[in-house]
C-alpha cells in the first residue's frame, strides 16, 4: 500500500528548528536537549513535527540512558521496507542517519549497553553497536514482538499470537541464567496485552491493551508493583493521552520527565502514525498510596 510524505519544502517549513541556521546540505541545525524540541506539557504534542514524525509511518520512538542517542522506526522513502533511523548528539548538534533496515523493536536497556529487538539484540562496543545477536533459550520459540528489560536483568516481553490476542510475560535471570518465562496475572493480561514497558526499578509496567473500559482502539495502560510483590489492577492513564484511535509502544526517558508513544493521526487508519511525547507526572500522581 503506498505510503504519503510530506516534500523537502513542506518538510523545512514545519521544523522547529533550533540553533543558527542550516547545514551546508540544507539540514535543519537542531542543538539542546530532546533534538531541540520544547518540552510537552500534560497534554501530549507531536514529537519532532517535520523532522521525525511526518505524513507518514513512524513509531517506537527511544532515547538511549544518557539521552545523546534517539531511534526510531519508520517507512524507508527510498522502498516498501521498514528502517531504523538514528539521531546522534555529536558537539551539540544533532546528526541524523540510517541504521539499517528494521530488526525488532527497539529498547534500551538501563545500563545503555544492549540494544533489545525482540528476541535479538545488540550490544554497545568500542566502535559502535554489535551486529544482531539472538536471545536463545528459553526465548526462541516464542513470537516475541517486543522486550523490555530491569536494571536487575528481568525480562518483561509479549507475544503475538495468530488470533491477535496477546499476553506479557517475564523472566528473571538467575544465577546468570534466564528462567522460564512466567505469564503475568489477569492485572495485566485481560484483552490483549502488547508493547511492555518496565521501569528501570520494576516499581510500574506500562503496556497498551483493548480491553472493556478503553476509550477506543488499544489505550495504554500503568500496573504498579506493590508491597506484597504483586502487580495492582491496570489504570488508564486517562483521555488526555489515550484517543479512540490507537496508542501504543510507549517508553519513559531515563531521567523519568517524558513519556513516548505512538498514535495513529485517523482512527483505523494506520497509514500515518505519530511519535508523541508528554510529561510523565502522572506516574506518581497515578501511583496508589501505601
Amino acid at each position: 500500500m503506498k505510503r504519503i510524505y510530506m516534500s523537502a519544502a513542506l518538510v523545512f517549513s514545519a521544523l522547529f528548528v533550533v540553533g543558527e541556521g542550516y547545514a551546508e546540505n540544507g539540514s535543519p541545525v537542531l542543538t539542546g536537549p530532546y533534538l531541540g524540541q520544547k518540552p510537552p506539557g500534560s497534554t501530549p504534542e507531536i514529537f519532532a513535527s517535520g523532522i521525525v514524525s511526518t505524513e507518514g509511518w513512524e513509531v517506537s520512538g527511544v532515547f538511549t540512558p544518557e539521552l545523546n542517542e534517539f531511534y526510531f522506526i519508520r517507512d524507508s522513502k527510498d522502498s516498501e521496507k521498514q528502517e531504523m533511523v538514528v539521531f546522534i548528539n555529536t558537539n551539540n548538534q544533532w546528526h541524523e542517519s540510517v541504521v539499517s533496515p528494521r530488526v525488532g523493536t527497539p529498547l534500551i536497556a538501563p545500563d545503555g549497553k544492549t540494544m533489545h529487538l525482540g528476541k535479538r539484540y545488540k550490544e554497545r562496543t568500542e566502535t559502535g553497536w554489535s551486529e544482531v545477536k539472538k536471545l536463545g533459550a528459553p526465548f526462541d520459540t516464542l513470537p516475541i514482538m517486543r522486550l523490555t528489560a530491569s536494571s536487575k536483568g528481568t525480562y518483561f516481553f509479549d507475544e503475538f499470537k495468530k488470533d491477535f490476542t496477546g499476553s506479557i510475560r517475564y523472566s528473571r535471570l538467575v544465577d546468570g541464567k534466564y528462567e522460564e518465562p512466567k505469564l503475568l496475572g489477569k492485572e495485566i493480561n485481560s484483552g490483549k496485552s502488547f508493547h511492555p514497558f518496565i521501569a528501570a526499578d520494576e516499581s510500574y509496567l506500562i503496556f497498551d491493551s483493548k480491553r472493556e473500559g478503553g476509550y477506543g482502539d488499544s489505550d495504554l495502560y500503568i500496573s504498579y508493583r506493590q508491597q506484597d510483590d504483586t502487580w495492582g489492577e491496570a489504570i488508564n492513564l486517562g483521555d488526555k493521552i489515550n484517543t479512540e484511535g490507537w496508542e501504543a509502544m510507549a517508553s519513559v526517558t531515563s531521567d523519568g520527565k517524558y513519556l513516548f508513544f505512538n498514535r495513529n493521526m485517523a482512527p483505523g487508519n494506520h497509514e500515518n502514525v505519530d511519535i508523541f511525547w508528554v510529561d510523565a507526572q502522572f506516574i506518581e500522581t497515578l501511583r496508589p498510596k501505601q
